[in-house]
C-alpha cells in the first residue's frame, strides 16, 4: 500500500497520506491507482465528510510522477497519454471538501492535487516549484492548475524557471496558492482543524458550495485542458534527452527560494 487512510468516526474528517517517503512521496502507477479507488469509495461513505490530504515525512509532501514510472506514448501523432488524469477527487466526482497540508517540497505532478484540493495550508518548510521546463517537458495542466488560483505572472515564472527556483511557503501565501502558512510541522493540525469545522456543517450545503466554487473555473480549464495534449506532444522533447537533462540538473544542484 503507498496510501495511508484514517477517518475519524467522531468529526467526519478522513486524512489520506501519501506514504512513499523514501520517494519523497512521488506518484507511481500503484498510488495513483489507490488514490483514484480512494476517492470513488468516499463518495459512498457517508461517515466521511471532510478530507485533509497530506504527505508522509518531513522533506515533501508530493514530487510528481516517480522518475521510474515509465509510462508508455501511442506512436500516433493524435495521442497522447496523460498519467494522472483520476489522480484528483474532483475528476472522480468527489464534491466532499478537501483541504491539502503541505510541508516540505510540492512540485510537478502534485499541482493536480492541489489545484483539486479546496484550499491549502502550508508550513514554513514548504516549497512550491515544477522542473519541467528545465528537463525539456512542457509544463501544460500543472500551469492550467495554478492558473486557476495565482495571477498569471507569477504562474508563468513558477513553470518558466523550472528546477532553478522555489517558491517559499510566504511567497505562494502571498500570490493566493496558499490560504494559511503555518509553523514547521504545524500544517496537518491546521488542516484538520478546518476539516473538522466544515464538516460539522450540514453535508448537503457544503458540497453544493464546493460543487460551486468548481463550477465557475470549471469551462475555461476544461477548454484549456483539451490544448494541453498536443502541446505536450508538440514542445516535449525525446524521452532520452529528457534523461540526460535530468541528470546533468540534478548533478549540478543549486536553486533559489524566493
Amino acid at each position: 500500500m503507498t496510501l495511508r487512510t484514517e477517518i475519524d468516526k467522531a468529526t467526519g474528517v478522513a486524512t489520506v497520506t501519501l506514504d512513499r517517503p523514501h520517494r519523497h512521496n512521488a506518484l507511481d502507477q500503484a498510488t495513483v491507482a489507490e488514490l483514484a479507488a480512494t476517492w470513488r469509495e468516499f463518495r459512498f461513505d457517508d461517515t466521511v465528510r471532510a478530507i485533509v490530504l497530506t504527505g508522509a515525512g518531513d522533506r515533501a509532501f508530493c514530487t510528481g510522477i516517480d522518475r521510474d514510472w515509465d509510462v508508455p506514448q501511442p506512436n500516433s501523432p493524435y495521442a497522447a497519454d496523460d498519467p494522472l488524469p483520476m489522480v484528483g477527487p474532483k475528476a472522480n466526482d468527489l464534491w466532499k471538501p478537501v483541504v491539502a497540508a503541505v510541508g516540505g517540497m510540492a512540485c510537478g505532478g502534485a499541482f493536480y492535487l492541489i489545484g483539486e484540493s479546496e484550499f491549502v495550508i502550508a508550513d514554513e518548510t514548504a516549497t512550491f516549484f515544477d522542473p519541467h521546463t528545465t528537463y525539456g517537458m512542457v509544463n501544460a495542466f500543472e500551469s492550467i492548475y495554478l492558473a486557476q488560483r495565482m495571477p498569471p505572472g507569477e504562474v508563468a515564472r513558477l513553470a518558466l524557471m523550472g528546477s532553478a527556483e522555489r517558491m517559499s511557503a510566504r511567497r505562494a501565501y502571498e500570490t493566493g496558492l496558499v490560504s494559511e502558512v503555518t509553523a514547521p510541522g504545524g500544517a496537518l493540525e491546521a488542516a484538520l482543524r478546518c476539516a473538522t469545522t466544515i464538516a460539522s456543517h450540514p453535508t448537503e450545503a457544503v458540497q453544493g458550495t464546493v460543487k460551486a466554487i468548481w463550477t465557475a473555473t470549471e469551462a475555461t480549464r476544461a477548454r484549456a485542458f483539451a490544448h494541453a495534449p498536443d502541446l505536450i506532444k508538440l514542445g516535449n522533447l525525446p524521452p532520452e534527452r529528457q534523461a540526460e537533462l535530468f541528470n546533468s540538473r540534478t548533478q549540478k544542484g543549486g536553486f533559489r527560494v524566493r
